[in-house]
């Protein structure tokens, strides 16, 4: 009975961490440049050591346990905007962010000029050209962004925007602000991404989907607590039923 617990606790943990990610993935639904989250979960097997030689063997009790929240890299749908300081990407690629933390990624191209003439995120985070951040004069006029990231204005080109990918984008961190950290160095996207400008990518969170997902998570998570409630009262009575029997 003690076993059954402990497994309906795992599921219950497992299904818990699933709704986290479910409700974080709904909140960034409206977020540009989003990429949801998935659960993966694995099941692990005890006991490892086990006693054959009864006549009912010990059987392997099945656990629940997380095995990781992979990104979801699919493309979300890109919007025209009009606005020359906004850019999506298509493919896997990522823009270039430079942080107090230290370098970050992003897919929020919804990029402003800051007092100083940077480019910059709409946090303030200057934006990374292929030599640094990319200054804007104060008298330039016909900003315009091409395909290949180009920035150009009436006194000729002014940067181009570095995107840049990685060989196991999954290993990405969110480092908050809709930013990934990564531990590894990235390297140049070249045609894994290309720029689509005056455009914005929006989130790739299927709300339907998720709401559905999520109503059948709710639904498992009270079933198992159902039954792990009902499994500590069947233990209560035994235990109260054992004491009887030795009192009498």
């Amino acid at each position: 009975m003690q076993n059954a617990q402990l497994i309906g606790l795992s599921s219950q943990m497992a299904l818990g961490r699933e709704l986290d990610v479910i409700a974080n993935n709904m909140a960034n639904v409206t977020t540009t440049g989003f990429k949801a989250r998935a659960t993966r979960f694995q099941e692990y097997l005890m006991p490892k050591a086990s006693a054959e030689t009864f006549q009912r063997p010990d059987r392997k009790l099945s656990y629940v346990i997380d095995s990781g929240t992979p990104l979801d890299l699919s493309q979300g749908p890109i919007e025209a905007t009009g606005n020359p300081l906004n850019a999506a990407i298509r493919g896997e690629a990522f823009f270039a962010v430079q942080t107090p933390q230290g370098e970050r990624y992003t897919r929020n191209g919804a990029f402003e000029l800051n007092p100083q003439g940077q480019i910059v995120t709409s946090d303030g985070y200057p934006v990374l050209g292929d030599g640094g951040p990319i200054q804007i004069g104060q008298q330039e006029t016909g900003l315009a962004l091409g395909p290949d990231g180009t920035i150009s204005t009436n006194q000729g080109t002014r940067g181009r925007l570095r995107l840049v990918t990685f060989a196991s984008p999954q290993a990405l961190t969110n480092a908050g602000g809709n930013l990934y950290s990564s531990q590894t160095p990235p390297v140049p996207a070249g045609p894994q991404g290309r720029i689509e400008p005056g455009a914005l990518e929006r989130s790739n969170v299927r709300p339907v989907l998720a709401m559905t997902r999520m109503l059948e998570v709710n639904r498992t998570y009270q079933l198992v607590s159902d039954t792990v409630s009902r499994l500590d009262s069947l233990r209560g009575q035994a235990i109260q039923r054992l004491a009887d029997v030795g009192s009498a």
